[in-house]
Protein backbone atom coordinates (compact mmCIF):
# COMPACT_ATOMS: atom_id res chain seq x y z
CA UNK A 1 0.00 0.00 0.00
CA UNK A 2 1.37 3.38 -0.80
CA UNK A 3 0.11 6.93 0.51
CA UNK A 4 -1.94 7.16 -3.24
CA UNK A 5 -3.77 3.81 -2.35
CA UNK A 6 -7.75 4.62 -3.05
CA UNK A 7 -9.87 2.19 -0.69
CA UNK A 8 -13.40 1.31 -0.70
CA UNK A 9 -15.82 1.76 2.05
CA UNK A 10 -18.95 0.43 1.19
CA UNK A 11 -21.05 0.50 -1.33
CA UNK A 12 -24.98 -0.26 -2.26
CA UNK A 13 -26.85 -2.04 -5.37
CA UNK A 14 -30.56 -1.81 -6.10
CA UNK A 15 -32.15 -5.04 -6.52
CA UNK A 16 -31.74 -6.01 -9.76
CA UNK A 17 -34.98 -7.10 -10.79
CA UNK A 18 -37.11 -4.75 -10.23
CA UNK A 19 -39.22 -2.81 -12.99
CA UNK A 20 -39.09 0.68 -11.79
CA UNK A 21 -41.69 2.07 -14.48
CA UNK A 22 -44.33 -0.80 -13.14
CA UNK A 23 -43.69 0.76 -9.62
CA UNK A 24 -44.30 4.15 -11.27
CA UNK A 25 -40.57 4.96 -10.34
CA UNK A 26 -38.40 6.72 -12.63
CA UNK A 27 -34.86 8.05 -13.32
CA UNK A 28 -35.07 10.62 -10.18
CA UNK A 29 -36.02 7.94 -7.73
CA UNK A 30 -33.55 5.66 -8.32
CA UNK A 31 -30.68 8.07 -7.88
CA UNK A 32 -32.08 8.87 -4.43
CA UNK A 33 -32.08 5.26 -3.61
CA UNK A 34 -28.79 4.42 -4.93
CA UNK A 35 -27.16 7.63 -3.29
CA UNK A 36 -28.99 7.56 0.11
CA UNK A 37 -28.19 3.36 0.33
CA UNK A 38 -24.47 4.41 -0.90
CA UNK A 39 -23.65 6.75 1.87
CA UNK A 40 -25.50 4.94 4.62
CA UNK A 41 -23.71 1.84 3.78
CA UNK A 42 -20.11 3.62 3.57
CA UNK A 43 -19.88 4.86 6.95
CA UNK A 44 -19.17 8.01 5.66
CA UNK A 45 -20.95 10.99 6.66
CA UNK A 46 -22.41 12.73 3.99
CA UNK A 47 -20.58 15.79 4.63
CA UNK A 48 -17.46 14.31 3.82
CA UNK A 49 -18.12 13.90 0.22
CA UNK A 50 -15.76 16.24 -1.68
CA UNK A 51 -16.74 14.62 -5.01
CA UNK A 52 -19.56 12.88 -6.90
CA UNK A 53 -18.63 10.87 -10.75
CA UNK A 54 -21.97 9.37 -12.20
CA UNK A 55 -21.92 6.20 -14.47
CA UNK A 56 -24.84 6.13 -17.12
CA UNK A 57 -24.77 5.14 -20.31
CA UNK A 58 -28.21 5.92 -22.23
CA UNK A 59 -30.36 7.84 -20.18
CA UNK A 60 -31.33 10.41 -22.64
CA UNK A 61 -32.11 7.62 -25.27
CA UNK A 62 -34.26 5.90 -22.75
CA UNK A 63 -35.77 8.44 -20.75
CA UNK A 64 -34.80 12.17 -22.55
CA UNK A 65 -33.42 12.96 -19.50
CA UNK A 66 -29.72 14.19 -19.51
CA UNK A 67 -27.60 16.39 -17.70
CA UNK A 68 -27.23 13.29 -14.70
CA UNK A 69 -24.27 14.40 -13.16
CA UNK A 70 -26.82 16.94 -10.82
CA UNK A 71 -29.03 14.62 -10.29
CA UNK A 72 -27.36 13.45 -6.96
CA UNK A 73 -27.63 17.02 -5.76
CA UNK A 74 -31.27 16.69 -6.96
CA UNK A 75 -32.65 14.31 -5.10
CA UNK A 76 -30.35 14.26 -2.25
CA UNK A 77 -29.99 18.11 -0.61
CA UNK A 78 -27.09 17.56 1.11
CA UNK A 79 -24.98 17.36 -1.91
CA UNK A 80 -26.21 20.39 -3.30
CA UNK A 81 -22.80 22.36 -4.35
CA UNK A 82 -20.72 19.37 -4.64
CA UNK A 83 -18.88 18.83 -7.98
CA UNK A 84 -20.18 16.20 -10.12
CA UNK A 85 -20.03 14.69 -13.32
CA UNK A 86 -21.43 12.47 -15.53
CA UNK A 87 -19.46 9.80 -17.49
CA UNK A 88 -20.05 7.38 -20.45
CA UNK A 89 -18.62 4.50 -22.29
CA UNK A 90 -20.99 2.35 -23.13
CA UNK A 91 -21.25 -0.42 -20.66
CA UNK A 92 -17.76 0.83 -19.29
CA UNK A 93 -19.25 4.42 -17.83
CA UNK A 94 -19.53 2.62 -14.59
CA UNK A 95 -15.70 2.07 -14.48
CA UNK A 96 -14.44 5.63 -15.99
CA UNK A 97 -16.69 7.09 -13.58
CA UNK A 98 -14.72 4.95 -11.05
CA UNK A 99 -11.12 6.00 -12.56
CA UNK A 100 -12.36 9.55 -12.59
CA UNK A 101 -12.33 9.39 -8.70
CA UNK A 102 -9.78 7.57 -8.36
CA UNK A 103 -7.62 10.68 -10.97
CA UNK A 104 -9.37 13.26 -7.75
CA UNK A 105 -8.23 11.36 -4.69
CA UNK A 106 -4.90 10.27 -6.30
CA UNK A 107 -4.31 13.98 -7.21
CA UNK A 108 -4.97 15.24 -3.60
CA UNK A 109 -7.32 17.29 -5.11
CA UNK A 110 -10.11 15.48 -2.92
CA UNK A 111 -10.17 12.88 -0.23
CA UNK A 112 -13.72 11.59 -0.29
CA UNK A 113 -15.96 10.29 -3.60
CA UNK A 114 -18.98 9.23 -4.40
CA UNK A 115 -19.20 7.04 -7.48
CA UNK A 116 -22.42 5.93 -8.70
CA UNK A 117 -24.53 4.20 -11.74
CA UNK A 118 -27.33 3.90 -12.75
CA UNK A 119 -29.58 2.88 -15.60
CA UNK A 120 -33.45 2.67 -16.53
CA UNK A 121 -33.97 0.25 -19.50
CA UNK A 122 -37.03 -1.76 -18.81
CA UNK A 123 -39.18 1.43 -19.74
CA UNK A 124 -39.92 0.10 -23.47
CA UNK A 125 -40.47 -3.08 -24.75
CA UNK A 126 -37.81 -5.32 -24.98
CA UNK A 127 -36.76 -4.80 -28.59
CA UNK A 128 -36.95 -1.05 -28.77
CA UNK A 129 -34.22 -1.41 -25.62
CA UNK A 130 -32.11 -3.42 -27.64
CA UNK A 131 -32.18 -0.97 -30.32
CA UNK A 132 -31.81 1.96 -28.16
CA UNK A 133 -28.38 0.38 -27.10
CA UNK A 134 -27.14 0.27 -31.15
CA UNK A 135 -25.09 3.69 -30.53
CA UNK A 136 -22.58 2.33 -28.56
CA UNK A 137 -21.62 0.74 -32.14
CA UNK A 138 -20.34 2.89 -35.30
CA UNK A 139 -23.53 3.74 -36.73
CA UNK A 140 -24.29 3.46 -40.34
CA UNK A 141 -20.77 1.50 -40.37
CA UNK A 142 -21.24 -2.00 -39.14
CA UNK A 143 -24.19 -3.79 -37.84
CA UNK A 144 -26.80 -2.58 -40.95
CA UNK A 145 -27.80 -6.13 -41.86
CA UNK A 146 -28.78 -6.70 -37.60
CA UNK A 147 -32.03 -7.11 -36.25
CA UNK A 148 -30.22 -6.59 -32.97
CA UNK A 149 -26.98 -4.90 -32.77
CA UNK A 150 -25.62 -6.52 -29.89
CA UNK A 151 -26.39 -10.02 -30.34
CA UNK A 152 -25.10 -9.54 -34.00
CA UNK A 153 -21.88 -8.39 -32.83
CA UNK A 154 -21.54 -10.84 -30.32
CA UNK A 155 -22.27 -13.85 -33.18
CA UNK A 156 -19.71 -12.12 -35.09
CA UNK A 157 -17.29 -12.62 -32.31
CA UNK A 158 -18.09 -16.48 -31.78
CA UNK A 159 -17.89 -16.91 -35.50
CA UNK A 160 -14.38 -15.58 -35.02
CA UNK A 161 -14.10 -18.00 -32.59
CA UNK A 162 -15.06 -20.84 -34.52
CA UNK A 163 -13.15 -20.00 -37.14
CA UNK A 164 -9.37 -19.42 -35.17
CA UNK A 165 -9.92 -22.71 -32.84
CA UNK A 166 -13.07 -24.24 -33.19
CA UNK A 167 -15.83 -23.40 -30.94
CA UNK A 168 -18.37 -25.91 -29.47
CA UNK A 169 -22.06 -23.63 -28.61
CA UNK A 170 -22.39 -26.13 -25.76
CA UNK A 171 -19.38 -24.73 -23.59
CA UNK A 172 -21.39 -21.45 -24.14
CA UNK A 173 -24.36 -22.46 -22.69
CA UNK A 174 -22.53 -24.12 -19.95
CA UNK A 175 -21.20 -20.43 -19.25
CA UNK A 176 -24.65 -19.26 -18.95
CA UNK A 177 -25.96 -21.90 -16.49
CA UNK A 178 -23.18 -21.53 -13.61
CA UNK A 179 -24.19 -17.93 -14.10
CA UNK A 180 -27.82 -18.35 -13.75
CA UNK A 181 -26.80 -21.55 -10.93
CA UNK A 182 -24.27 -18.62 -8.97
CA UNK A 183 -27.09 -15.85 -9.30
CA UNK A 184 -29.83 -18.01 -7.12
CA UNK A 185 -27.23 -17.41 -4.21
CA UNK A 186 -27.40 -13.89 -4.76
CA UNK A 187 -30.65 -11.86 -3.05
CA UNK A 188 -30.55 -8.71 -5.89
CA UNK A 189 -30.13 -10.64 -8.75
CA UNK A 190 -31.97 -10.10 -11.53
CA UNK A 191 -32.81 -13.68 -12.59
CA UNK A 192 -32.76 -15.22 -9.16
CA UNK A 193 -36.10 -16.44 -9.33
CA UNK A 194 -36.22 -17.12 -12.99
CA UNK A 195 -37.03 -20.64 -13.95
CA UNK A 196 -34.67 -22.63 -16.65
CA UNK A 197 -35.75 -26.32 -17.97
CA UNK A 198 -32.57 -28.24 -18.90
CA UNK A 199 -33.47 -27.91 -22.37
CA UNK A 200 -32.88 -23.66 -21.95
CA UNK A 201 -29.25 -24.79 -22.01
CA UNK A 202 -29.50 -26.81 -25.54
CA UNK A 203 -30.04 -26.33 -29.34
CA UNK A 204 -33.41 -26.82 -28.34
CA UNK A 205 -35.24 -24.08 -30.78
CA UNK A 206 -38.39 -23.87 -28.50
CA UNK A 207 -36.93 -23.48 -24.98
CA UNK A 208 -33.84 -21.69 -26.58
CA UNK A 209 -34.70 -20.11 -29.46
CA UNK A 210 -32.08 -18.26 -31.65
CA UNK A 211 -31.60 -14.72 -31.29
CA UNK A 212 -28.95 -13.58 -33.98
CA UNK A 213 -26.74 -15.74 -36.03
CA UNK A 214 -24.91 -17.74 -33.14
CA UNK A 215 -26.72 -17.07 -30.64
CA UNK A 216 -29.82 -17.88 -28.81
CA UNK A 217 -32.38 -16.94 -26.15
CA UNK A 218 -29.47 -18.46 -22.99
CA UNK A 219 -26.42 -16.88 -24.76
CA UNK A 220 -28.04 -12.92 -24.59
CA UNK A 221 -27.95 -10.65 -20.93
CA UNK A 222 -31.63 -9.21 -20.05
CA UNK A 223 -32.78 -5.85 -20.10
CA UNK A 224 -32.31 -4.50 -16.51
CA UNK A 225 -33.51 -1.40 -14.27
CA UNK A 226 -30.97 -0.62 -11.15
CA UNK A 227 -27.99 1.09 -9.80
CA UNK A 228 -24.75 1.02 -7.88
CA UNK A 229 -22.62 2.93 -5.89
CA UNK A 230 -19.33 3.13 -3.82
CA UNK A 231 -17.73 5.69 -1.67
CA UNK A 232 -13.73 6.01 -2.03
CA UNK A 233 -11.65 7.55 -0.22
CA UNK A 234 -7.85 8.95 -0.08
CA UNK A 235 -5.16 7.47 2.05
CA UNK A 236 -4.50 10.43 3.65
CA UNK A 237 -8.48 10.60 4.60
CA UNK A 238 -8.17 6.70 5.52
CA UNK A 239 -5.41 7.71 8.39
CA UNK A 240 -7.23 10.50 9.73
CA UNK A 241 -10.56 8.24 10.53
CA UNK A 242 -8.95 5.09 11.75
CA UNK A 243 -12.41 4.17 12.86
CA UNK A 244 -12.51 3.16 9.27
CA UNK A 245 -10.16 0.17 9.91
CA UNK A 246 -13.18 -1.79 12.05
CA UNK A 247 -15.91 -1.35 9.39
CA UNK A 248 -14.49 -3.39 6.64
CA UNK A 249 -12.13 -1.69 3.97
CA UNK A 250 -10.62 -2.80 1.12
CA UNK A 251 -7.94 -1.33 -1.29
CA UNK A 252 -8.38 -0.87 -5.56
CA UNK A 253 -4.95 -2.83 -5.47
CA UNK A 254 -4.22 -1.89 -9.37
CA UNK A 255 -5.98 -0.37 -12.80
CA UNK A 256 -5.93 -1.20 -16.57
CA UNK A 257 -7.77 0.96 -19.21
CA UNK A 258 -7.73 0.79 -22.93
CA UNK A 259 -9.67 2.02 -25.86
CA UNK A 260 -9.42 1.33 -29.48
CA UNK A 261 -11.81 2.11 -32.29
CA UNK A 262 -14.79 1.41 -32.74
CA UNK A 263 -15.22 -0.97 -35.44
CA UNK A 264 -15.79 -4.50 -34.35
CA UNK A 265 -14.03 -5.55 -37.58
CA UNK A 266 -11.15 -3.60 -38.04
CA UNK A 267 -10.22 -5.20 -34.14
CA UNK A 268 -10.23 -8.73 -35.68
CA UNK A 269 -8.22 -7.47 -38.58
CA UNK A 270 -5.56 -5.91 -36.39
CA UNK A 271 -5.41 -9.52 -34.14
CA UNK A 272 -5.50 -11.50 -37.48
CA UNK A 273 -1.56 -12.62 -36.25
CA UNK A 274 -1.71 -12.27 -32.90
CA UNK A 275 -2.34 -15.29 -30.47
CA UNK A 276 -5.55 -13.20 -28.43
CA UNK A 277 -8.62 -12.15 -30.52
CA UNK A 278 -8.46 -8.77 -28.76
CA UNK A 279 -4.80 -8.13 -27.41
CA UNK A 280 -5.94 -4.56 -25.56
CA UNK A 281 -7.98 -6.53 -23.18
CA UNK A 282 -5.49 -8.40 -22.35
CA UNK A 283 -3.12 -5.19 -21.89
CA UNK A 284 -5.71 -3.66 -19.72
CA UNK A 285 -5.79 -6.72 -17.51
CA UNK A 286 -1.93 -6.80 -17.65
CA UNK A 287 -1.76 -3.36 -16.71
CA UNK A 288 -3.79 -4.09 -13.43
CA UNK A 289 -2.26 -6.74 -12.54
CA UNK A 290 1.10 -5.19 -12.73
CA UNK A 291 -0.07 -2.30 -10.91
CA UNK A 292 -1.52 -4.57 -8.26
CA UNK A 293 2.06 -6.32 -8.38
CA UNK A 294 0.74 -9.49 -8.87
CA UNK A 295 2.10 -11.79 -11.43
CA UNK A 296 -1.05 -13.66 -12.63
CA UNK A 297 -4.56 -14.70 -12.72
CA UNK A 298 -3.85 -17.30 -9.61
CA UNK A 299 -2.60 -14.39 -7.37
CA UNK A 300 -6.65 -13.81 -7.95
CA UNK A 301 -9.74 -15.72 -6.24
CA UNK A 302 -12.20 -14.10 -7.43
CA UNK A 303 -13.34 -12.50 -10.95
CA UNK A 304 -15.67 -10.01 -11.62
CA UNK A 305 -16.51 -10.28 -15.42
CA UNK A 306 -18.55 -8.93 -18.18
CA UNK A 307 -20.75 -11.53 -19.57
CA UNK A 308 -23.01 -8.88 -21.78
CA UNK A 309 -23.38 -12.06 -23.82
CA UNK A 310 -21.83 -15.40 -23.14
CA UNK A 311 -19.19 -14.91 -25.70
CA UNK A 312 -17.50 -11.91 -23.72
CA UNK A 313 -17.21 -14.64 -20.58
CA UNK A 314 -15.80 -16.95 -23.06
CA UNK A 315 -13.39 -14.64 -24.37
CA UNK A 316 -12.50 -13.05 -20.94
CA UNK A 317 -11.37 -16.62 -19.70
CA UNK A 318 -8.42 -16.65 -22.27
CA UNK A 319 -7.66 -13.52 -21.66
CA UNK A 320 -7.26 -13.71 -18.31
CA UNK A 321 -5.07 -16.14 -18.99
CA UNK A 322 -6.92 -18.86 -17.34
CA UNK A 323 -6.26 -21.21 -20.48
CA UNK A 324 -4.38 -20.50 -23.45
CA UNK A 325 -5.65 -19.16 -26.12
CA UNK A 326 -8.90 -20.24 -27.58
CA UNK A 327 -8.91 -23.16 -24.92
CA UNK A 328 -11.53 -21.09 -22.38
CA UNK A 329 -13.34 -24.69 -23.05
CA UNK A 330 -10.94 -26.05 -20.36
CA UNK A 331 -11.52 -24.20 -17.77
CA UNK A 332 -15.25 -24.51 -18.24
CA UNK A 333 -15.61 -28.18 -18.49
CA UNK A 334 -13.27 -28.44 -15.53
CA UNK A 335 -15.19 -26.79 -13.05
CA UNK A 336 -12.47 -24.08 -12.89
CA UNK A 337 -14.71 -20.95 -12.61
CA UNK A 338 -17.07 -22.39 -10.22
CA UNK A 339 -16.97 -20.68 -6.38
CA UNK A 340 -14.97 -23.32 -5.18
CA UNK A 341 -12.73 -23.77 -7.77
CA UNK A 342 -9.55 -22.28 -9.41
CA UNK A 343 -10.91 -18.96 -9.78
CA UNK A 344 -14.21 -18.29 -9.12
CA UNK A 345 -15.62 -16.11 -12.53
CA UNK A 346 -18.97 -14.24 -11.42
CA UNK A 347 -20.07 -15.55 -8.22
CA UNK A 348 -22.70 -12.76 -8.25
CA UNK A 349 -24.46 -14.20 -11.49
CA UNK A 350 -22.69 -11.75 -13.68
CA UNK A 351 -24.35 -9.40 -16.10
CA UNK A 352 -26.48 -13.04 -17.83
CA UNK A 353 -27.70 -14.21 -14.34
CA UNK A 354 -27.19 -10.82 -12.09
CA UNK A 355 -27.91 -8.24 -14.73
CA UNK A 356 -26.92 -5.30 -16.54
CA UNK A 357 -28.14 -1.54 -15.76
CA UNK A 358 -25.48 -0.59 -18.58
CA UNK A 359 -23.98 2.38 -16.52
CA UNK A 360 -24.21 1.05 -12.89
CA UNK A 361 -22.22 -2.56 -14.11
CA UNK A 362 -18.59 -1.57 -13.83
CA UNK A 363 -20.12 -0.37 -10.14
CA UNK A 364 -21.55 -3.23 -9.85
CA UNK A 365 -18.79 -5.28 -10.17
CA UNK A 366 -16.51 -3.11 -8.01
CA UNK A 367 -18.85 -3.43 -5.35
CA UNK A 368 -19.03 -7.36 -5.28
CA UNK A 369 -15.08 -7.41 -5.37
CA UNK A 370 -15.27 -5.53 -2.18
CA UNK A 371 -17.90 -7.47 -0.75
CA UNK A 372 -15.99 -10.43 -1.61
CA UNK A 373 -12.86 -9.22 -0.66
CA UNK A 374 -14.46 -8.26 3.21
CA UNK A 375 -16.29 -11.30 3.31
CA UNK A 376 -19.64 -9.81 3.13
CA UNK A 377 -21.17 -11.52 0.14
CA UNK A 378 -23.67 -14.11 2.09
CA UNK A 379 -24.62 -16.97 0.39
CA UNK A 380 -22.00 -16.53 -3.02
CA UNK A 381 -19.30 -15.43 -0.96
CA UNK A 382 -15.88 -16.97 -1.88
CA UNK A 383 -14.28 -18.73 1.07
CA UNK A 384 -10.92 -16.37 1.92
CA UNK A 385 -11.11 -14.17 -1.14
CA UNK A 386 -8.35 -12.24 -0.72
CA UNK A 387 -7.81 -10.68 -4.35
CA UNK A 388 -10.44 -10.39 -6.76
CA UNK A 389 -10.70 -8.82 -10.52
CA UNK A 390 -13.13 -6.81 -12.86
CA UNK A 391 -12.87 -6.88 -16.39
CA UNK A 392 -15.60 -4.32 -17.90
CA UNK A 393 -16.28 -3.61 -21.75
CA UNK A 394 -17.77 -0.90 -23.60
CA UNK A 395 -19.24 -1.05 -27.14
CA UNK A 396 -17.23 -4.65 -28.97
CA UNK A 397 -14.53 -4.50 -26.14
CA UNK A 398 -13.54 -0.41 -27.75
CA UNK A 399 -13.25 0.86 -24.02
CA UNK A 400 -11.68 -1.98 -21.45
CA UNK A 401 -11.07 -1.37 -17.90
CA UNK A 402 -10.06 -4.05 -14.76
CA UNK A 403 -9.43 -3.07 -11.29
CA UNK A 404 -7.46 -5.26 -8.89
CA UNK A 405 -9.17 -5.17 -5.42
CA UNK A 406 -7.77 -6.48 -2.06
CA UNK A 407 -7.02 -6.88 1.47
CA UNK A 408 -5.78 -4.34 3.16
CA UNK A 409 -3.79 -6.83 5.30
CA UNK A 410 -2.88 -9.03 2.81
CA UNK A 411 0.48 -8.80 0.44
CA UNK A 412 1.23 -12.54 0.29
CA UNK A 413 0.44 -14.68 -2.85
CA UNK A 414 -2.77 -16.41 -2.05
CA UNK A 415 -2.96 -19.41 -1.06
CA UNK A 416 -1.69 -22.80 -3.16
CA UNK A 417 -4.36 -25.18 -3.37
Amino acid sequence: MTDRTVWITGGYQSDFARNLTKEGRGLPELFDEVVSGTVSASGIPVGDIDVIHVGNAFGQVYTGQGHLGAMPASVVPELWSIPASRHEGACASGSLAILAAMADLESGRYDCALVVGAELEKNVPGDDGARNMAGAAWIGEEGQDANFMWPYMFSRIAEEYDKRYGLNPQHLWQIAELNSRNARRNPLAQTRGWEHVPESFTADDTANPIVEGHLRKIDCGPLTDGGAGVVLVSDRYRRAHPELETTGLSAILGWGHRTVGLLLEDKLARSADDELMFPHVRQAISDAFGRAGIAGVDDLDVIETHDCFTTSEYMAIDHFGLTAPGESWKAIESGELEIDGRVAMNPSGGLLGGGHPVGATGIRMLLDCHRQIVAGAGDYQVDDARRAATLNIGGSTTTVVSFVVGSPVTTQPRRAD
